[in-house]
Order: C-alpha cells, then sequence, then structure tokens
C-alpha cells in the first residue's frame, strides 16, 4: 500500500507513506514492512510489530525529543495549520481555513502575531476593528489584542503566521467566544 509520495519496487505486504510533500519515499524489495515519513521524523518497522509504535513513542518521550509530544501538523475543526519554523522567540506556521470556517475569538498573554494572507481571503477582527485581507496583504495582531480569522469564502484561505513573544505554546490562548464550543 503506498501514496502518491511513494513507489514499491518489487514489495510485498508493504506500507509506504510521506507525509511531507517534499520526501518521496522509495522502497525496493521489501516484504512485510512498513515505512511512514514525516518533515521531523522517520519510521522503519516490521508490519508484524506496528502495534509496537507506542513503544517507540515512549523511547522518544524519555529522549525528551517533541516529535513523541507534537506534531508539526495539527488538525482544527476549522482546518489545520503546521509550524514551518520554530525559536526560542519566533514561530512559523502556514494555516489553512476551510470555507464558512472561523477560529475562535481569542487573545494571548504571552505573544504577538503578523498574519500574511497567500490564498483566499480573511476577515479578520482586531479588538474593535474588522478588516478584510486580501491575498498578499497582511494585518498585525499585537499583544493581548482581542482578534478572529474567518473565512468568508468558498475556497480554503491559507496565511502564514509570525509569532513573536517570550512564550509560543498553544496553551498561551483566552478564548472569548468559540463556534466548535473549545474552552
Amino acid at each position: 500500500m503506498t501514496d502518491d509520495r511513494s513507489t514499491a519496487i518489487d514489495c510485498d505486504n508493504v506500507l509506504l507513506r510521506s507525509q511531507d510533500e517534499g520526501i518521496e519515499v522509495v522502497g525496493i524489495g521489501l516484504k512485510d514492512v512498513m515505512v511512514v515519513s514525516t518533515k521531523d521524523a522517520v519510521l522503519v518497522a516490521g508490519m508484524d510489530r506496528a502495534q509496537d509504535v507506542k513503544k517507540a513513542v515512549a523511547a522518544l518521550k524519555t529522549k525528551g525529543a517533541r516529535q513523541a509530544e507534537a506534531f508539526l501538523r495539527d488538525n482544527r475543526p476549522w482546518g489545520w495549520y503546521e509550524t514551518l519554523a520554530l525559536a526560542d522567540r519566533f514561530q512559523v506556521k502556514r494555516i489553512v481555513v476551510n470555507p464558512g470556517a472561523a477560529l475562535s475569538l481569542q487573545s494571548h498573554f504571552h505573544r504577538s502575531e503578523h498574519w500574511i494572507v497567500v490564498s483566499g481571503t480573511a476577515r479578520v477582527t482586531v479588538d474593535e476593528t474588522v478588516t478584510l485581507v486580501t491575498e498578499n496583504q497582511s494585518i498585525y495582531v499585537p499583544l493581548g489584542a482581542v482578534h478572529r480569522m474567518e473565512n468568508p469564502g468558498k475556497v480554503p484561505m491559507v496565511l502564514i503566521e509570525v509569532q513573536t513573544g517570550v512564550y509560543l505554546g498553544e496553551d498561551d490562548i483566552v478564548r472569548y467566544e468559540d463556534v466548535y464550543s473549545r474552552s
């Protein structure tokens, strides 16, 4: 079994998956093996050991590897995001918001955000101001500002988010309203 970024040549009972658009997985002469490639890790195991993936996660946790705690791509009810770059005081994400979907009305104690729309249109609320932001336009969300992003269009909206601050964790969110009933 392969995906569109994987090729199996003379293989029997294999699972080849690439979750990274830039990585092609090729297997030659393999039997009873799984190979799963992501942007930050590769899993290679015998098919009869699939249930032992949790052991690999435990070993990674023991080492303090971030791959054991978080995925680079995170699915949400409104779409998904992935981390493109992460350092001590900044993070860069690609965010995709489904048509008609909206993120929660929220604020942050420790970070500000700069949003650049690369595809589609965003309806952005920052405190009392609502602005339509289209392709190649950007908007700044200051530290502590109450804000929301919505996709009023009929196609997925894609933006690049640059976060700066002393703490960039996903738990630095105060939600005021959320159509998906998250607290």
